[in-house]
């Protein structure tokens, strides 16, 4: 069976020969870079390739063909043409990196992403990720919504780098049609249409937190414009590649934490749902692409309203969250949401834990999740820095041995 039937029979709840398998396909499926030189090394697969950085922020490698193919891998994200240079990783290891990608290194030894000479994110002394430093809604009034400038509001939250949206959209149509007529794996449209999470990063989390309390009628526009601009960026994108894409990852809306919700149910009811929903239908009345949503954390309590919203899979189900344990969400949602995720947690088990407990966890999860279909493996959110390469290993030969229906 072809990569991309097994992925569409799994999101449709239909039991395929087995489950796919997911790495790399979009961020939350990823690996770290340092992680990623690592296991090429270890496998002696495309070891004296430079690996290339394509999410910044994360430090997150592209997985290459090669290793999609040793591991069985079902998908693949479809990200812009991008003209790459030499650098290094924080570990001294060689990497590419997109070739506007401009930094600067301080006397201390951090690391700032400068665009148009502005500094936009920093990487602290001997850490890993960059963090964007410039919240540029921060001061905003009412009437400063109306003149800003949304294309490098998207730009900046969907690839680093990029001064503007025309620049991410270049080429990708290309790209979508090479992937469709060269290869037979499930293509996830990377969108990056956020709601929530663009608020917060454009306003600062602490006052977009404080807005939708004491300053609805600015949260409310601002999610309103949000909302406007990723539908006229979305028809743009949707014109391009809508019709050589399987699924259309949405955006990341991290609404959950270890233990609960972010903002309670109700307020989320009020004022984030029906503005996520106005989008969310709206790709829905205009594409077949299935949609994918990121949502980090114990999300138990609005999985429902992303269903009723037009979210199709969600990932990277956290399932050491509080509420989030994979027999629980299987039995209570599992008949009409996908889990794309959760297949060995993040957290501890995969960097802590040795390759017979990571065998045994990913075992018993993808063995819970697998029944009637609805879910494509991964683990718990990005592969970080510090996992030991034979725990990658064991945890995808683990899931493709016991991905298979009898």
């Amino acid at each position: 069976m072809k990569s991309r039937e097994r992925v569409n029979l799994a999101l449709n709840h239909k039991e395929a020969d087995r489950v796919p398998l997911d790495f790399g396909g979009i961020p939350g499926t990823g690996i770290s870079a340092i992680a990623y030189n690592k296991l090429k090394n270890y496998l002696d697969i495309n070891r004296d390739k430079p690996t290339r950085v394509v999410d910044m922020w994360q430090q997150l490698a592209m997985v290459e063909i090669e290793i999609k193919e040793y591991f069985k891998i079902d998908t693949i994200g479809l990200w812009p043409e991008i003209k790459w240079k030499e650098s290094c990783l924080p570990d001294g290891s060689k990497s590419l990196v997109p070739e506007n990608w401009t930094t600067e290194m301080l006397e201390d030894n951090s690391e700032v992403h400068l665009e148009n000479n502005i500094p936009m994110a920093k990487r602290p002394a001997n850490g890993i990720y960059f963090d964007p430093i410039v919240t540029p809604l921060e001061d905003a009034s009412l009437e400063d919504l109306e003149g800003f400038s949304w294309d490098s509001a998207f730009s900046f939250y969907i690839l680093p780098g990029l001064d503007k949206l025309d620049m991410y959209l270049e080429g990708l149509e290309k790209r979508a049609r090479f992937l469709r007529e060269n290869c037979d794996l499930a293509v996830i449209g990377i969108f990056g249409g956020s709601i929530f999470e663009a608020a917060y990063g454009l306003r600062g989390f602490e006052n977009f937190m404080m807005d939708l309390m004491a300053n609805k009628k600015f949260a409310v526009k601002l999610l309103d414009k949000l909302v406007i601009h990723n539908i006229e960026y979305f028809k743009r994108y949707n014109e391009l590649v809508g019709d050589k894409i399987d699924v259309i990852m949405v955006g990341g809306e991290d609404l959950g934490t270890q233990r609960n919700l972010l903002i309670n149910p109700e307020l989320y009811r009020e004022i984030i749902k029906p503005r996520q929903q106005e989008l969310w239908q709206y790709i829905k009345a205009n594409s077949d692409a299935k949609l994918l949503l990121h949502s980090c954390g114990s999300i138990k309590e609005i999985l429902e309203d992303f269903r009723e919203s037009g979210i199709d899979a969600i990932n990277p189900v956290q399932i050491s969250a509080e509420n989030m344990e994979p027999q629980f969400l299987k039995e209570e949602f599992g008949d009409r949401m996908t889990f794309w995720g959760g297949g060995c947690d993040t957290q501890h088990t995969l960097p802590e834990g040795t390759p017979e407990e990571v065998a045994e966890e990913t075992k018993n999860n993808i063995l819970t999740f697998k029944k009637g279909g609805g879910y494509v493996f991964s683990q718990v959110h990005a592969i970080q820095h510090n996992v030991p390469v034979e725990n990658i290993v064991s945890m995808y030969e683990t899931a493709y041995r016991h991905s298979f229906y009898e």
